[in-house]
């Protein structure tokens, strides 16, 4: 490995230009990340997390953020070639979620760029880019990873185009995919390259990538360890949308399993080989991730463009944890980021929170003490020999796992410790939080114990004016599809909230989420969420429309009209207006919606429904 000069002391950010480079004393890169997003220097940020990994090891590394696709490509030639390959990511989100509403309207902004401006990325960005590098340098390998290219591994159904696509790889000729948090796959990459192993070699020892094997060669055998799992074919799916229903029920037990088998998805012309991913990460290999050099700002090159909408909620954040165990249907954080909650430890967090409060635009005020479900921190299985061998997608539905660890005072350590800083005012929990692992009944008492100062705690101290909480619906059979408890679960909560409010003289607000157009989900059930709401006192702001995004349950039974494991039909609303239907239901309050819902609902024969949403009672 060639040996790479110190960077100028000046040089905090790593070089996006290639005045940067040379300004280092560099006359090669080793590496060159391609995001979708602007450049921010932040652990939230995919990009820079890599691209200090990488540094970490040694390699020169620049970064080519949100190159314009449309011109001569002088973006893409800036640079130059690296020495060993392209990573390829279309940012912190797909970028058709990013660039798309629900309804398939072109967005006017963007949080990852300057300015909050759209039209900086192109759509299904991460193949747009990699063809490009394809065509500019064919020999250099491209490397895919983010959350775009983990959950397009495979044939996915894709909304915008109202299609079955085949695996990104196909689609975009990378020459491998890292998916899922790809710090463990990346590090063992770049010791096998360092020592000279070709990319081709190494594909059929190195867990959680996919690659594709061309022509009708025999499939490499993998580690002998991996037992392969043949999948339908791309064809076959393509003929019959039930196959590819099948083909998702397997692809999801597989991604939740410690111990998964390698998968295989045939092709006339190739198969897409998915090797199986590596154990959660722990403690200390979590914390080397959260810990590099970050500079935390946005690079300054954007100083007059306007800051980065995204970097300014998380700016004042820590994410505690990754990895969610909820296992909901129409989410996609189980699928990247794993069912397993891999937790960073109280130094790495506290020494985080030293680094916030220096910041010179600090005022006192953490916005958020979370991760993807706030209150999964440290938990875990009891016995790990038993989630080794389980394949439920959730640990928590239908029922909270008797295995499950689910005590909180870990949790409560951390916000005691932060509110207790002495330039800490507040501390917020701006993280959505699970309320079923709260009113647990059947726990020991001190999980018990646990829970409930948690609930205390959480409301007394850590509620910014509102809470996020997300019960989704209020009909069982969605709910149940859905893999969500009952909406009696979210009413009791509520109630513990106004209790706790009152008993502090707090005048807080819960802030419930739920969906419409989910699978399931007709118009009477929307019309009874209206109702129980309503009664209930909430006029919903914070709404969403079901948005298919690949490689989720739901998105599955939109695409296909059938239960993956069941396979028996299932109804969700499909055009704009069975869409629009259902999300009308939520703005029942305002005059325009009226008349509609009482001529719907006199269809529907519902007098009494329509009683309780139009009749001017007030809670």
């Amino acid at each position: 490995m060639p040996s790479i000069s110190k960077s100028p002391a000046n040089s905090a950010w790593l070089p996006i230009s290639s005045a940067e480079v040379q300004a280092r004393g560099w006359d090669y890169l080793d590496v060159i990340i391609v995001s979708g997003d602007a450049y921010v220097d932040h652990p939230s940020f995919g990009h820079a997390v890599i691209a200090r990994l990488l540094e970490r090891e040694g390699l020169r590394v620049a970064i080519l953020p949100q190159p314009n696709w449309r011109d001569d490509l002088r973006d893409f030639k800036k640079l130059g070639a690296p020495r060993l390959f392209f990573g390829v990511t279309a940012g912190c989100m797909d970028s058709m979620v990013n660039n798309y509403t629900a309804n398939k309207r072109k967005r006017s902004d963007d949080a990852y760029t300057p300015g909050g401006k759209s039209g900086f990325r192109p759509d299904y960005a991460a193949t747009v880019y990699t063809k490009i590098l394809k065509k500019l340098y064919p020999d250099i390998p491209v490397i895919l990873g983010g959350i775009e290219a983990s959950l397009r591994r495979v044939n996915h159904y894709d909304y915008w185009s109202n299609s079955l696509k085949p695996s990104i790889l196909a689609s975009s000729g990378a020459d491998l995919l890292i998916y899922g948090m790809g710090e463990q796959p990346l590090m063992d990459m770049l010791k096998l390259l360092q020592r000279g192993v070709p990319l081709e070699n190494l594909r059929t020892t190195l867990g959680q990538c996919a690659y594709l094997q061309k022509g009708n060669d025999e499939i490499p055998r993998g580690q002998k360890s991996w037992e392969d799992l043949i999948l339908p074919s791309w064809e076959d799916c393509q003929k019959d949308m039930r196959k590819h229903a099948q083909a998702f029920r397997v692809i999801e037990n597989e991604s939740q399993k410690i111990h998964a088998r390698r998968i295989i998805e045939p092709a006339a012309d190739y198969a897409v080989i998915v090797n199986p991913p590596y154990p959660p990460m722990s403690s200390a290999q979590l914390d080397a991730s959260f810990d590099l050099p970050f500079t935390r700002l946005p690079h300054p090159h954007y100083a007059r463009r306007g800051t980065v909408p995204a970097w300014e909620m998380i700016k004042f954040s820590i994410n505690l944890h990754r990895g969610c165990f909820g296992g909901c249907s129409f989410c996609t954080i189980s699928a990247h980021q794993g069912k397993f909650i891999a937790s960073r430890s109280f130094k790495s967090i506290m020494q985080e929170l030293e680094i916030i409060v220096e910041m010179p635009e600090f005022k006192g005020s953490i916005s958020d003490l979370g991760g993807p479900s706030a209150n999964m921190y440290a938990l875990a299985g009891k016995d790990l020999e038993i989630c080794a061998r389980c394949e439920r997608p959730s640990c928590i539905f239908p029922q909270i796992c008797s295995n499950l660890d689910t005590n909180h005072e870990p949790l409560l350590k951390i916000y005691r410790a932060v509110r207790q800083h002495p330039k800490v005012k507040h501390a917020f929990v701006g993280s959505g939080i699970r309320y079923d692992l709260l009113l647990q009944k059947n726990t020991d008492e001190k999980t018990q114990a646990s829970l409930q100062s948690y609930t205390q705690e959480l409301i007394q101290h850590h509620v910014s004016g509102r809470l996020k909480v997300a019960p989704e619906h209020v009909s069982s059979r969605v709910l149940k599809l859905m893999r969500k408890p009952e909406f009696n679960l979210f009413q009791e909560f509520a109630q513990e909230f106004k209790r706790i409010n009152q008993q502090h003289n707090l005048r807080q607000q819960i802030i419930p989420y739920f969906i419409s157009s989910h699978p399931a989900s007709q118009l009477e059930d929307m019309a009874e969420l209206a109702a129980a709401t309503k009664d209930m006192g909430f006029r919903l702001e914070q709404v969403q429309d079901f948005t298919p995004t690949p490689m989720t349950m739901a998105t599955t039974i939109f695409a296909t009209g059938v239960h993956p494991i069941s396979l028996k039909p299932i109804f969700t609303a499909q055009t704009p207006e069975e869409k629009l239907a259902q999300k009308r239901f939520f703005f029942w309050y305002q005059p325009k919606n009226r008349p509609w819902i009482r001529k719907t609902l006199k269809q529907l024969k519902m007098p009494d429904t329509a009683l309780k949403l139009l009749s001017n009672n007030k809670r």
